[in-house]
């Protein structure tokens, strides 16, 4: 992974190169600390260890218990199915990979009906085994797979921590279990047993997405001029404070459309504390050209874009035409065009006095993207340090779970109380 910060110097808001060096002696105390979370195996920290802590053979050794399949469905919620969304999306293969992050009955319903359940492994990921969204999800798939004759223990593999429902289970049914690393949060798990039986399960490689992730570990070191992660932290933490509070990226390939949605809850759930912050938005390139770019050109000067592209990819000829005006295009490639696109945008944000950082990778592979994912995590932990943030833990979502749970009755909890003090204004139609 390189990261490219030119375009962050003197901008609006913007950085100048003596803010950077200052800004390199608390890099360099930060990255002490980080190593020290790493080494005493801390909660969190240990996310950064995972490139080196996690066993693909144990994953490998439940995936050999299932033949091929022909779909694999994934019942989780946020971290338990985005990074696995992440890695399973950018890449190409013959077993789909599906993904029930949500309790909407009408998308649950639709995709039920579509699957061949005979022949999809259903991975069933919670770290505590009591989450609400994806009990109630897996019940739905598992009574769906009763109703077409499908023995769900014969189809079903269960992630989840030491103790809960799902380790109950898996013990019950004698289902083939994967350990959620200890101090692991679920963001931050993408390298590990929650983000790899997916990839694994559709034959990628993945002893070369944790091969990815510790080329990532072995680029830290305690100057941001040095290590491409923290210099994306760096940046994106200083611009921060100087009034960029939103982070819109940006990746320049379709396949990495999903490690967008997987940057966003990074981002967001790690760094949205005591009213700080940095609000993720998700964009495409070029598709969002010719719509969001417009508001970050030319709307108010409290952004950041983050551009992400591979240096290599596949090609395809654009055919001649003798059609005016667009003879240009013809003996040219879609890639080459792409590439004029990205250009295009980041001069012209340059050109707006916006701040943007170039991330660019060599190409969208397992590897590569073992580097991408562990660089951000990084990236994300550094800015933590920096803003003096509680990185890893979101109490704001655990509110909200409480509430939720009160109401439909799972327990006494005054966070469901609070629902009822809901201020009404109506406004309905006549």
């Amino acid at each position: 992974m390189n990261v490219d910060l030119g375009n962050t110097i003197e901008t609006t808001p913007g950085l100048t190169d003596e803010t950077l060096d200052r800004l390199d002696d608390r890099v360099a105390a930060a990255h002490d600390r980080i190593v020290a979370g790493m080494e005493a195996d801390e909660f969190g920290y240990a996310a950064l260890t995972l490139p080196e802590t996690t066993d693909p053979e144990a994953i490998r050794a439940v995936m050999d218990q299932f033949d091929r399949p022909a779909a694999v469905l994934t019942v989780g919620i946020g971290g338990s199915a985005l990074g696995a969304a992440a890695i399973s999306n950018a890449l190409e293969s013959d077993v789909d990979a599906h993904f029930l992050d949500n309790v909407d009955p009408d998308a649950v319903d639709a995709l039920l009906a579509d699957l061949p359940l005979a022949e999809t492994v259903v991975n069933v990921v919670s770290k505590s085994g009591t989450t609400a969204e994806t009990l109630a999800n897996f019940l739905v798939v598992r009574e769906a797979m009763a109703e077409a004759g499908v023995d769900w223990t014969e189809r079903t593999i269960v992630t989840t921590g030491e103790e809960g429902n799902l380790r109950s289970l898996a013990d019950e049914h004698g289902l083939p279990a994967l350990d959620v690393p200890d101090g692991v949060p679920g963001r931050f798990s993408a390298l590990s047993t929650v983000g790899l039986v997916v990839p694994a399960l559709q034959g990628h490689d993945i002893e070369a997405v944790l091969a990815g992730g510790r080329d990532g570990m072995d680029a830290l070191a305690g100057s941001l001029y040095e290590s491409p992660a923290y210099a994306y932290g760096a940046a994106t933490y200083a611009l921060a404070e100087r009034g960029a509070l939103t982070n819109a990226v940006m990746p320049y390939a379709e396949s990495l459309e999903t490690f967008a949605e997987w940057f966003a809850q990074l981002w967001a759930e790690s760094l949205g504390k005591d009213g700080l912050g940095q609000t993720p938005a998700r964009a495409l390139g070029a598709t969002d050209q010719h719509s969001q770019l417009q508001l970050y050109r030319a709307g108010p000067p409290d952004k950041i874009v983050s551009l992400i592209r591979p240096t290599e990819r596949a090609d395809t000829t654009i055919p001649e035409t003798d059609l005016d005006g667009l003879a240009y295009l013809g003996g040219s490639s879609l890639a080459d065009l792409l590439d004029a696109e990205f250009a295009a945008t980041e001069a012209s944000l340059a050109a707006a006095d916006v701040p943007n950082i170039r991330v660019e990778i060599e190409r969208v592979d397992e590897r590569s993207l073992g580097e991408l994912l562990y660089g951000m995590e990084a990236a994300c932990v550094l800015y933590g340090e920096l803003a003096s943030i509680s990185t890893f833990t979101q109490p704001a979502v655990e509110w909200g779970k409480k509430a939720a749970r009160g109401l439909l009755g799972g327990g006494d909890f005054p966070e469901a109380d609070a629902v009822a003090d809901k201020r009404e204004l109506r406004i309905e139609q006549s």
